[in-house]
């Protein structure tokens, strides 16, 4: 994945109104993906399509996740903390993230001419309370 900063943190002047709006007055969802596919005790697994110019609205992370992207294509992120960046993700890309009690917040857009799908794997608590950890 390449990501290009187009905007730093704290600059929301080039936002427009309604994705202030959205951000600020909105209920945010906290899911990751459009549709869950799976899901244990352990785990989520989520499914995240997005066609040329479609855009999920703001999403809160509050877990840690990985995710790889099966198409590539282009993408515009804009950050909570008024950050934007234009992501040009390649197939098979991957990433983990960890968010768990960081409330980050972003949304995702296609500004490419091909459908992206992202597929992500959330990873839930214990009953005990520590993250899920997987053996080497």
């Amino acid at each position: 994945m390449q990501c290009v900063e187009l905007n730093p943190v704290g600059n929301f002047d080039p936002w427009e109104q309604e994705k202030i709006d959205e951000l600020l007055h909105k209920n945010i969802s906290q899911s990751l993906g459009d549709k869950l596919v799976f899901e244990n005790e352990n785990v989520k697994l989520w499914d995240l399509r997005l066609n040329p110019g479609e855009r999920i609205p703001f999403r809160k992370h509050n877990t840690n996740y990985s995710w790889v992207c099966v198409t590539g294509g282009l993408a515009l992120t804009r950050h909570g903390n008024g950050k934007i960046d234009m992501l040009k993700l390649d197939p098979g890309d991957t990433e983990y993230r960890e968010h768990k009690g960081k409330d980050y917040t972003n949304d995702l857009e296609n500004i490419g001419e091909h459908p992206i799908v992202i597929n992500i794997l959330e990873y839930k608590e214990s009953p005990i309370g520590h993250q899920v950890l997987f053996p080497n």
